[in-house]
């Protein structure tokens, strides 16, 4: 199959936008709590749809005697947090757009953002990003910015007082002006190569989406429903959750502090989860550990491997007696208390942002945690595709959500079509051709297949398919999620681009590894300098590595790796913000270690000749 359509569910008016979906709330369920407000660690207290909007009505009024007009740009750079979201539909309700920026952000980034969008009013989260945002204004010399507010501190309250005059015909006149096409915001792609281009989203890609999503995905967002935020609000994944959440009326908390995530979760117990895979990784791997630990680890190895011989067995068809009988035993010995770590409630859980892997999605599906795998870019608002309750297919990322249409290029190519795709980047006309084809059709650079049923596989990155010296054509995805799944491994990335053959660089995890070496006997204040070449880290990692050659074929596998010092992150400039790899800026940072280990490797085999 090379293209697989699911209509629309719900008809939605031409002249909605977003701010309808929270007029809806506030109308039909004033009481409903729709967020959960932490005021210190552990104590939520819930602000209701009405008091929501009341408060956005507020300081909507500030952003207009301010000077806020229809389709000003606001930015806003912060951490995840219940602010960002008030502030997000405050500056919708001033008819205004908004234009997130990463926290983490450089002066030189910020300044771009700020420039190319002609942003006027900044909202910092506190005092060290207001220096950063005052920095790359002055520096650059950008005239746009007419102010610059901390959500920390007192600028929010002098903003609704601010408003004070302004009455609410006013801001009921700005918010509604807006229709389906009008822009919502602008989000900066954080780029693997190059400068963040703009997306510009529309009000109908997320109230569209949203309303759509909810008719597929109710059973697990609902009124009833409830989540934590704690990936940043900056990337649309948290952001289009935030939105479809507000319209399906699910109560939200936020933490950006994710050593505090646990306790979190055990607090407010949500029953679904927003996560990337690397999460999920954490969290199979710190249980893994622990177990190890406890001394329990080979009765963790078979209630993990139990758990996703169950799974596979009830989406095969269904398991046998005697496979029942082991999940339920290992349900009260293991399973139970996962689930208790995540809050006790949690059914469901939605991953994004990279391949989960078919063995992570079983191990969690069997634990009674139902993961919406889905795929997607900031192109497309997020999900294009996600695996439903009603139908979920692991290993996939599921079948298009009502709206929307993805179609399989001669190529390889994903492309997709509907109400989630992006009306183009800003600034960027010349980019028309490369981003959409003749028959308006958006380009994904990502490759896949489509199965009998729609369900989509995705093989990987257009661009980052390696072709060895031999002409074979190789997905790093694969192969790296495998080797990631490890429970010491941080980073993983395949080599082999014109080489005779494929090979790796490896980077360890400084917050699993000191267990994994106490339960070795190896001191865990050892130098990384000394552990990248211990021996019995390198024949752990070989074995990893053994594992993930036993997905794909001999030509494909991985001959030789070479472990790092130095972890890949963000502030290396070797991950984007989403934590997605800057395969680039790593090929270019490491070109001498990548020909080292060739070099080494050829030696070698010459050696043995």
């Amino acid at each position: 199959m090379n293209e697989y359509a699911v209509p629309a569910a719900t008809e939605v008016e031409q002249d909605l936008n977003i701010t309808d979906l929270l007029e809806r709330q506030a109308s039909e369920n004033p009481a409903n709590a729709l967020f959960g407000r932490q005021l210190s660690p552990g104590e939520w207290t819930d602000v209701s749809a009405a008091d929501f909007r009341a408060d956005v009505m507020a300081l909507a009024k500030g952003l207009i005697a301010r000077g806020i007009g229809a389709e000003d740009r606001v930015a806003i750079m912060a951490a995840t947090r219940y602010e960002w979201t008030l502030l997000d539909f405050a500056i919708w309700y001033a008819g205004a757009v908004t234009v997130p920026i990463y926290e983490t952000s450089s002066p030189s980034q910020i300044a771009w953002i700020v420039e190319d969008s002609g942003v006027k009013l900044v909202f910092a989260e506190s005092d060290s990003h207001a220096k950063a945002v005052d920095r790359a204004v002055t520096q650059e010399k950008l005239e746009t910015v007419e102010h610059l507010l901390t959500i920390d501190g007192e600028d929010l309250d002098e903003l609704r007082s601010a408003g004070a005059e302004v009455t609410d015909d006013e801001v009921d006149s700005r918010r509604s002006a807006a229709n389906l096409d009008d822009l919502a915001t602008i989000i900066y792609t954080s780029g693997t190569t190059g400068r963040p281009k703009g997306c510009e989203l529309t009000h109908g890609n997320f109230a569209e989406l949203s309303l759509n999503g909810i008719a597929s995905l109710k059973e697990a967002i609902n009124i009833n429903a409830s989540t934590v935020l704690f990936i940043p609000l900056a990337h649309v994944f948290a952001r289009f959750i935030s939105v479809i959440c507000v319209a399906a009326g699910a109560r939200v908390g936020h933490t950006s502090d994710i050593k505090q995530l646990v306790d979190d979760l055990g607090t407010f117990k949500p029953t679904f989860l927003l996560a990337v895979p690397r999460v999920f990784e954490k969290i199979y791997n710190a249980a893994m550990m622990k177990a190890e630990g406890d001394g329990k680890g080979k009765i963790f190895q078979k209630a993990a491997q139990t758990s996703i011989d169950y799974s596979t067995a009830q989406q095969e068809g269904s398991a046998g007696l005697g496979l029942k009988l082991k999940h339920s035993l290992f349900d009260k010995l293991v399973y139970s208390k996962l689930r208790a770590r995540m809050g006790g409630n949690v059914q469901y859980a939605v991953s994004g942002g990279s391949p989960l892997g078919a063995r992570l999605g079983h191990f969690f599906h069997g634990i009674g945690l139902h993961v919406m795998e889905g795929y997607g870019l900031t192109e497309t608002t997020a999900p294009i595709t996600v695996n439903t309750p009603g139908a979920t297919k692991i290993g996939t990322v599921g079948k298009p959500l009502p709206g929307c249409t993805v179609r399989i290029a001669e190529d390889g190519e994903i492309l997709g079509k509907g109400v989630c795709v992006f009306r183009g980047y800003r600034n960027r006309p010349d980019l028309a051709d490369d981003t959409f084809d003749s028959e308006g059709w958006y380009r994904t650079g990502d490759v896949g297949s489509l199965d009998s049923e729609g369900y989509l596989t995705i093989t990987g990155r257009k661009k980052e398919i390696l072709v060895t010296a031999a002409g074979k054509n190789v997905a790093p995805a694969q192969l790296e999620d495998q080797i990631r799944a490890d429970a010491i491994v941080s980073q993983a990335i395949v080599v082999g681009d014109g080489r005779p053959f494929v090979a790796a660089l490896v980077t360890l995890d400084a917050e699993t590894l000191p267990a994994w070496l106490e339960q070795r006997d190896i001191s865990p204040e050892t130098p990384m300098s000394e552990l990248i070449t211990h021996q019995t880290i390198i024949d752990h990692i070989q074995s990893a590595i053994d594992k993930a050659n036993d997905t794909v074929s001999r030509a494909e596998s991985i001959r030789t790796f070479k472990l790092l010092e130095d972890d890949f992150t963000i502030a290396s400039g070797h991950l984007t913000p989403s934590m997605k790899i800057r395969r680039a800026d790593i090929m270019k940072d490491y070109a001498e270690v990548v020909e080292e280990l060739y070099a080494e490797a050829a030696q070698a085999r010459s050696g043995q000749s």
